[in-house]
């Protein structure tokens, strides 16, 4: 007898039964909707790029958190995407001259990240990005966080439960100015701010110590102050204040965003009880669609991974049992005939082919009751009954939430399910 090897799927990664695929379309669909209800068009792109699209940036340090590889025989190095951004701004880099200005761009793509997996952060998860490319104005950072807002409130979250935190990185730039730190000192320490909350106090001060940081102590104090918005985000408060947005929205200094590419303003999404990672994240970043051979472009975007939201919607009792997501049939043909041909595969397929979702038991039952169950447990709407009845060439529709059913001939079956559906 020959040996078998059980298989797991790869740490870090997710396999999604019908249910579990059913709650992450949930999820996407309320992405799609949002997205499109804001005037943003769907894009995608490949899975895998060439690794110089985000070493370019970066530097080589990124390779360690990327799974990087070489085609056999090959002399060029690839990357599954850990992000979309450099990808978009190839993208529009490459048809810029075409494009309208400004562009609305979304995407749901995969990613995927060689990092060790924890709460909130796995190796391959999925995300929506929503960007406005070529508007430098408030008008397109205001644009990105409404439709993050409408996301949320699809969801069901409000501003109690959830906040978008904004920074511009000139204000991080002018305390570092203050404190003498070295300009090529400068991506190092804007990602040890950026993963301040996930280190110990020795291990930040240690490393602030290695980058170069002279006073850690007065960072953190002018990090971690109280301060009014400032006038350079003014135009940004503006443009919240006329979308009803600023109930949503803070001012938050110790926003850092610790991507190299990021230019100005940067925002978070954070729950307010502090449990989760953020929920989403994003910024301007206005030189990376010329840095990948495109035109100067203002540009500006957000990400929201789906792993965090839905731990933030489950914190939140918004995610009901994971069943009720899947699609439920407009009609169960149930059969109580024991004798003769079996007639519900006909009726199913007459059913399907005037475009209905349709059901029918796999079991051998006859058992009209227990079918009815088995009826009811898909959430089905209506029931189409074969029994004595079928001699006469008539069938039992029944309406399984008002329990009100009437005899149909089999001719006029399609019209009539059509018609109570549309009640």
């Amino acid at each position: 007898m020959p040996r078998t090897h059980t298989f797991q799927a790869p740490k870090g990664t997710r396999d999604f039964l019908p249910a579990d695929l059913a709650v992450r379309r949930h999820v996407e669909n309320a992405w799609r909707a949002v997205s499109v209800n804001h005037g943003f068009d769907e894009i995608d792109g490949p899975t895998f790029e060439h690794l110089d699209l985000y070493t370019v940036k970066s530097g080589e340090g990124i390779v360690s958190e990327l799974f990087s590889f070489r085609r056999a025989g090959g002399d060029v190095d690839y990357a599954l995407r850990p992000e979309f951004t450099p990808t978009l701004a190839r993208m529009y880099a490459s048809a810029a001259r075409t494009l309208p200005k400004p562009t609305r761009w979304f995407c749901i793509p995969s990613f995927f990240r060689a990092e060790r997996p924890q709460r909130g952060r796995l190796r391959e998860f999925f995300q929506w990005n929503a960007d406005v490319i070529g508007d430098e104005t408030a008008r397109a950072d205001a644009e990105v966080i409404a439709v993050t807002v409408g996301v949320l409130q699809r969801l069901g979250l409000g501003p109690d439960a959830i906040r978008v935190k904004v920074n511009h990185r000139s204000e991080v730039e002018e305390a570092l100015d203050h404190l003498a730190v070295p300009e090529e000192q400068r991506p190092e320490a804007y990602r040890l701010l950026d993963a301040r909350a996930k280190l110990n106090p020795d291990k930040f001060r240690a490393r602030a110590a290695e980058i170069g940081i002279p006073d850690i102590d007065g960072l953190l104090g002018w990090i971690d102050a109280r301060a009014d918005v400032p006038d350079r985000c003014r135009p940004l408060w503006d443009a919240l204040a006329e979308r009803d947005l600023l109930d949503w929205c803070d001012f938050q200094r110790s926003i850092v965003r610790g991507i190299a590419y990021y230019t100005g303003l940067v925002f978070e999404v954070h729950e307010t009880s502090g449990k989760e990672r953020a929920v989403a994240g994003g910024g301007r970043y206005d030189t990376l669609v010329e840095m990948f051979g495109g035109p100067p472009t203002p540009a500006v975007g957000i990400a929201m991974g789906d792993v965090v939201l839905r731990l933030v919607l489950e914190d939140h009792g918004l995610l009901g049992d994971a069943a009720t997501y899947l699609p439920a049939p407009a009609v169960f043909v149930i059969s109580g005939i024991k004798e003769g041909a079996d007639p519900v595969p006909r009726i199913v397929a007459e059913l399907r082919s005037h475009g209905l979702h349709v059901r029918a038991s796999d079991r051998a039952s006859r058992n009209i009751g227990k079918q009815l169950g088995e009826a009811g447990k898909a959430r089905a709407r209506l029931a189409v009954i074969l029994g004595d009845e079928l001699t006469a060439g008539k069938a039992t529709v029944k309406d399984l939430a008002s329990g009100e059913q009437s005899e149909v001939a089999l001719d006029a079956l399609a019209e009539h399910v059509a018609a109570a559906l549309s009640k």
